[in-house]
C-alpha cells in the first residue's frame, strides 16, 4: 500500500478511510438505509480506493467470529423450538412483594440468559410477559421495560459469546497477542458491572417514567380486552383482514383496534387493513372466543397463557444438555469456541431439536453481513496507519499515564456506542485501543476488557441498542425517558468498568 502522499502526517488512504467512517456514521444516524447495506458499501469503497486489498477485505467473511455467531443462531433456534426458552420465561419471575424485588427477579435472570443467547432474542421473549406480569403486580410496564433492556445488554458482557463486540474485540486481541480468550474471560468484570447496574436502577427508580403504551390507551376505553399478536414468521403479514375473513369470524367478540409494530394506533378498523409482523390486534368480548380465533389464525396471545411449544419433553432436556455441553467444552478450554459451537449446532439438527427449515430462518444474514464488514473496517483503520497515529497522539496527550489513556478509551467507547451499533464501535475502537496499549507499554488485555464493557454500555438513547428500540413502543416511552436515567447510568457503569478492570487486570 503506497503511503508517499502525506497531508498532516496522514496518507491519502488514511484520509479516505476517515471520510468513509464519518460518512458511515452520518448515514447510519440520519437515514433509514439498512446497516448491512451501509457497511457493505463502505467495504466496497475501501477496496476500490486502494485502502485495503480485496483479499484482506474478504477475510472478514471467513472470520471465526462471523462463523461462531452463525452457528449460535442455530443453537438458539433449537432451544426455542424445543420449548426450553418458553419454559424458562414462564417459570422465572414469580410474585415479588415490592418494586425492588421485582427489578432483581427480572434483571438477574434476563442477564444470565443474555450471557449465552442474543440479547434481542431474550428481550423479544420477555416483552409481552413483562407487560402481563406488571399488570399483576400493579406496576406500570414502563417501570420494568427499560430495566429489561438494560439487563440484556449488561448480561451479554458476562461471556465472550453474549454480545458481538466481545467476539470482535477478542479476535483483534488474539491476532495482536497470539492468545485466545476463553468464554468466561469477561465474566468477573461483567458481573461486577451488572450488579452495580441493578443496584443503580433500584436507587434511581424514581427516574423511570410511568407511561401508557398504545395498547393500554386503547384497552382503557373498554372494560375487557384481549390482545392477539401477529407473528412475523406466520402467513398473515402482507394480507388484509378481508383476505383472511377475520372480521367475518368474529362472532362473540369484536376487533376494536390495531396497534402497529411501530406504535401507530388504528381505531377504526376496516376490512382493507393490512397486517404486519409485530402488530397487536385488540379484541373485546368473550376471551375464550378470542383465544380460539387466535389459534385458528396462528396468532399469539399472552405468553403466560400459552402452552410451551414443546416437541416432546426429551427434546427439551436434550437441547438443554447440548447447550450446557457447548458452554462447558468451550469455557473449560477442552475445545475451541468455534468447534464447540459447530458441534452444538450439528447436534441440534441431528437430534431434530431444530429442523433445517427453522435453522435457515433463524440465521440473521443481515447481522452476519454487518459483523463481517465491521471486521474489515477495523482492519482498514489498522492497515492505513490510522490506529497507530491515534495511538501516538493519545500517548502524547496522556504522557506515560496508562490509566488516563485507559479512561479515555472507555469513555470514547461508552459514548460512541450511543450513536452507532456496538458491533461497529468494537470494530473501530479495538485496533486503536490495542495500539495505544502497546505504544505505552501497557497491558492490551486490560484495554480490550474495558472496551468490551464500554461497547455494551449504551443507556442514554433509544437508538443506542436494538433492545431499546424493541421496548420503546410497548413501554410508551419518549426519547428523553432514556436520557434521564441513561446518562447517569453511563457514568456509573463507566466508573465501575474502570475500577474493576484495573483491579482484575494489571495496567
Amino acid at each position: 500500500m503506497e503511503t508517499d502522499v502525506l497531508f498532516w502526517g496522514l496518507s491519502s488512504q488514511a484520509w479516505i478511510t476517515i471520510v468513509l467512517v464519518v460518512g458511515m456514521f452520518i448515514t447510519l444516524m440520519k437515514t433509514r438505509i439498512p446497516a448491512d447495506m451501509v457497511f457493505l458499501a463502505v467495504m466496497a469503497l475501501l477496496v476500490i480506493c486502494g485502502c485495503l486489498p480485496a483479499a484482506e477485505a474478504l477475510k472478514g467473511f471467513s472470520s471465526s467470529t462471523v462463523v461462531v455467531v452463525g452457528a449460535l443462531y442455530i443453537v438458539v433456534a433449537g432451544l426455542e423450538a424445543s420449548g426450553v426458552l418458553h419454559w424458562i420465561v414462564k417459570n422465572l419471575l414469580g410474585t415479588p412483594g415490592c418494586y425492588w424485588k421485582a427489578i432483581v427477579r427480572l434483571m438477574l435472570p434476563v442477564a444470565v440468559l443474555s450471557a449465552f443467547l442474543t440479547n434481542t432474542t431474550v428481550v423479544a421473549l420477555f416483552i409481552n410477559v413483562v407487560k402481563i406480569w406488571a399488570k399483576k403486580l400493579s406496576i406500570a410496564p414502563s417501570k420494568l421495560l427499560i430495566p429489561l433492556s438494560y439487563a440484556a445488554g449488561m448480561g451479554g458482557v458476562c461471556t465472550l459469546i453474549g454480545t458481538p463486540p466481545n467476539l470482535i474485540i477478542s479476535g483483534f486481541y488474539a491476532e495482536a497477542s497470539g492468545e485466545s480468550l476463553s468464554m468466561f474471560s469477561t465474566t468477573l468484570p461483567g458481573l461486577f458491572c451488572l450488579l452495580v447496574g441493578v443496584g443503580s436502577i433500584i436507587a434511581m427508580q424514581k427516574l423511570l417514567p410511568v407511561r401508557k403504551s398504545p395498547e393500554e390507551e386503547l384497552n382503557a376505553q373498554h372494560s375487557s380486552t384481549t390482545e392477539l399478536h401477529v407473528l412475523a414468521d406466520s402467513s398473515l403479514p402482507g394480507q388484509t383482514l378481508a383476505d383472511i375473513h377475520l372480521l367475518e369470524d368474529c362472532k362473540a367478540c369484536e376487533l376494536i383496534g390495531i396497534v402497529r409494530f411501530d406504535g401507530e394506533v388504528v381505531n377504526s378498523v376496516t376490512p382493507d387493513e393490512f397486517l404486519m409482523g409485530g402488530d397487536v390486534l385488540i379484541f373485546t368480548g368473550q376471551r375464550e372466543e378470542v383465544l380460539k380465533l387466535g389459534k385458528r389464525y396462528g396468532m399469539a396471545c399472552d405468553m403466560l397463557d400459552e402452552e410451551v411449544p414443546a416437541r416432546g419433553s426429551y427434546r427439551t432436556i436434550l437441547s438443554s444438555l447440548i447447550m450446557l455441553g457447548m458452554v462447558l467444552l468451550s469455557g473449560l478450554k477442552v475445545l475451541p469456541l468455534l468447534t464447540s459451537c459447530f458441534i452444538a449446532a450439528l447436534l441440534m439438527l441431528v437430534t431434530r431439536c431444530c429442523d433445517i427449515k427453522k435453522a435457515k430462518k433463524a440465521i440473521n444474514w443481515d447481522v452476519l453481513m454487518v459483523f463481517a464488514c465491521s471486521i474489515t473496517l477495523g482492519k482498514a483503520i489498522d492497515a492505513t496507519g490510522l490506529a497507530q497515529i491515534l495511538a501516538d497522539q493519545t500517548a502524547n496527550l496522556c504522557g506515560s499515564n496508562a490509566l488516563l489513556a485507559f479512561i479515555l478509551i472507555c469513555t470514547l467507547g461508552t459514548f460512541l456506542t450511543e450513536f452507532i451499533s456496538n458491533t461497529a464501535c468494537g470494530a473501530l475502537m479495538a485496533p486503536i485501543a490495542i495500539k495505544i496499549a502497546l505504544s505505552m507499554g501497557a497491558n492490551p488485555l486490560t484495554f480490550c476488557m474495558g472496551l468490551m464493557i464500554s461497547c455494551s454500555s449504551s443507556f442514554a438513547t433509544p437508538i443506542g441498542s436494538p433492545t431499546h428500540l424493541m421496548v420503546y413502543v410497548p413501554g410508551g416511552y419518549r426519547f428523553t425517558d432514556f436520557l434521564r436515567i441513561g446518562l447517569p447510568m453511563n457514568f456509573i457503569i463507566l466508573a465501575a468498568n474502570v475500577l474493576i478492570c484495573c483491579i482484575l487486570f494489571s495496567l
